[in-house]
């Protein structure tokens, strides 16, 4: 009784602050609509570039004057804007993924407007371009369009020639169907004595941008990987009050946001120094440094990164670098959550992986099914679990008559009627607690469900049936909300009612409706998961109490 009372109250709390926060978010002004497409004259903003200080002292030389431009990369993946003031990325546009489903207009991630969002190079050290040429060196390129088209790797070269000793080629490194692209600098020492430069790679992007919503909990914001912490959040609250800055054997940096990720991955066998930057206008920088290497009197030396833009796809992250598929946030419960992911994948595409051993079994190609079918297996695996709760609850209904009698018998005298009651629960050898620990097993697995639906890429702008065209969104009619709540509200009458006190009662009456207003916010395919665990959790009450029912008139 005590544990129904306590469910009820934090999820009364919970439902109403969620519903509060959000309709403040609705009826909070609109902010203004960022600028997807931008000028050359946008990019000039480059000379208050923040560029981590080299670990030796670097005289700024005057640079020759040349004039920037913006070069166009088409892949068959993105489309990115590559400013030659530095080579800095300064947007990409992901071919495959809309801004909203059906409009064709793919989705801009990265650009350089008002909510700024860019990935940034260089070289830095005693004699890094980046650190002695004010304002950062202007490459030249060799045009101004470059296309993979049928090709399977594309290689665009940005040369620097100037005044200095150094001569640099930042090489871009493009592959069919694959959103990372690597980063090579080839540095020629032209002088006659030994030059030092540092690699330095950062993501900048503007920390007043759209939050997620109370309902849908989703994370934008910075978080990196070192050989101590294998994933952490670094918001942009934690950017603005403390620098970061952190030591490590290879590591990460990335921005984050819901179902898609920016990252710089450095060397692995490098230690490199992890650091943050925030500037008077909110831009919020993570970037990695790697190691000073020293290039001979008239030789060549390299150095490179990876970068990676694109959705956040747990098999391709995970072959990037280590713990960079940790950024689809799974939370505490990601041992539990990664498993499951991998079965879902597995259910809707067929592609089976597994003991070295690699076939196709021919999946069901839809998502909406591939949700009902995992939400089948797991129901069943933990039917033991259920049952045990069920049987708990038969046996806590059974005493319902003698729990009504108890309260006429002894009224509004509380403390006689607890009495009365642990008295009757030790004579019939029931546990009013008795289906807790059942439930307690099961809800880690069906929180890790939830959140492989919420994290999922896949789910995006995913069709499931007739009106349902976007898993990812919330359903048009309130369809499946409806029947979440009428689901909802048949389990409560087949489960006894402990709750003796009248307003508590009516209280759990309302539930069904309350979380029914709830889930109208909520993506349909997580609504889908609960409807389907609610059908599945009435039929196993059905069977298992018609069963308890006929254990009793045999005995």
């Amino acid at each position: 009784m005590e544990s129904q009372r306590n469910l009820l109250f934090i999820a009364l709390l919970v439902v109403t602050y969620l519903l509060f926060t959000q309709w403040q978010q609705d009826n909070a002004p609109a902010p203004s609509e960022p600028a997807i497409s931008q000028s050359f004259e946008d990019t000039r903003g480059a000379t208050q570039d923040f560029v981590p200080p080299s670990d030796n002292g670097a005289p700024q030389v005057k640079a020759a004057p040349a004039t920037a431009q913006l070069l166009t990369v088409t892949t068959d993946v993105f489309e990115m804007k590559i400013d030659t003031r530095g080579g800095d990325i300064v947007q990409v546009k992901l071919l495959k993924y809309e801004t909203e489903q059906g409009n064709g207009i793919p989705f801009t991630i990265m650009q350089n407007g008002p909510q700024k969002y860019i990935a940034q190079s260089g070289l830095t050290g005693a004699n890094g371009l980046d650190r002695i040429i004010p304002g950062r060196p202007i490459y030249q390129a060799a045009s101004t369009d470059y296309r993979l088209d049928d090709q399977d790797q594309l290689v665009i070269d940005l040369n620097y020639a100037g005044s200095e000793a150094l001569a640099v080629t930042k090489r871009f490194t493009f592959h069919k169907n694959d959103y990372s692209v690597k980063v090579d600098y080839i540095i020629n020492n032209n002088s006659a004595t030994n030059a030092s430069v540092q690699l330095y790679a950062q993501l900048k992007q503007n920390a007043d941008g759209e939050s997620s919503s109370a309902l849908i909990p989703t994370y934008r914001g910075a978080a990196y990987s070192t050989s101590e912490e294998r994933y952490e959040k670094y918001d942009f609250d934690d950017i603005e009050e403390r620098n970061l800055n952190k030591s490590t054997p290879g590591g990460w940096v990335a921005m984050l946001q819901h179902y898609f990720v920016s990252s710089w991955v450095p060397g692995a066998e490098d230690n490199n120094q992890l650091y943050t930057s925030f500037s008077g206008n909110r831009d919020a920088v993570i970037g990695f440094k790697a190691p000073a290497i020293t290039i001979a009197a008239n030789s060549q030396a390299s150095t490179s990164a990876t970068f990676y833009v694109g959705p956040k796809d747990q098999r391709v992250l995970e072959n990037i670098a280590e713990n960079l598929d940790l950024t689809i946030d799974y939370g505490f419960l990601f041992m539990i959550s990664q498993p499951l992911y991998w079965l879902l994948t597995t259910i809707q595409s067929g592609d089976f992986e597994a003991l070295g051993m690699s076939f196709n079994f021919g999946g069901v190609g839809n998502w909406g099914i591939a949700i009902i079918i995992i939400t089948l297996i797991v129901k069943g695996g933990m039917y033991p679990l259920t049952k045990a709760q069920y049987t708990s609850m038969a046996k806590m209904r059974e005493l319902q008559p003698k729990l009504t009698a108890l309260k006429e018998r002894y009224g509004n005298d509380r403390q006689k009627m607890s009495q009365a009651m642990m008295e009757l629960y030790r004579k019939e050898k029931v546990n009013p607690a008795g289906g807790c620990l059942p439930l307690l097993i099961q809800m880690p697995i069906f929180l890790a469900l939830y959140w492989v639906f919420l994290e999922s890429v896949e789910l995006r702008h995913a069709p499931f049936v007739l009106w349902i065209q976007d898993l990812s969104s919330l359903d048009p009619y309130y369809v499946l909300p409806v029947l979440m709540g009428i689901s909802m509200f048949i389990m409560q009458k087949m489960q006894p009612m402990t709750i003796q006190d009248p307003m508590q009662q009516k209280m759990m009456q309302y539930m069904p409706v309350v979380f029914t207003v709830f889930f109208f916010w909520f993506p349909s395919g997580l609504v889908l998961y609960w409807l389907v665990s609610n059908i599945i959790s009435i039929i196993q009450m059905k069977i298992i109490f018609n069963n308890l029912e006929k254990e009793k008139a045999k005995s």
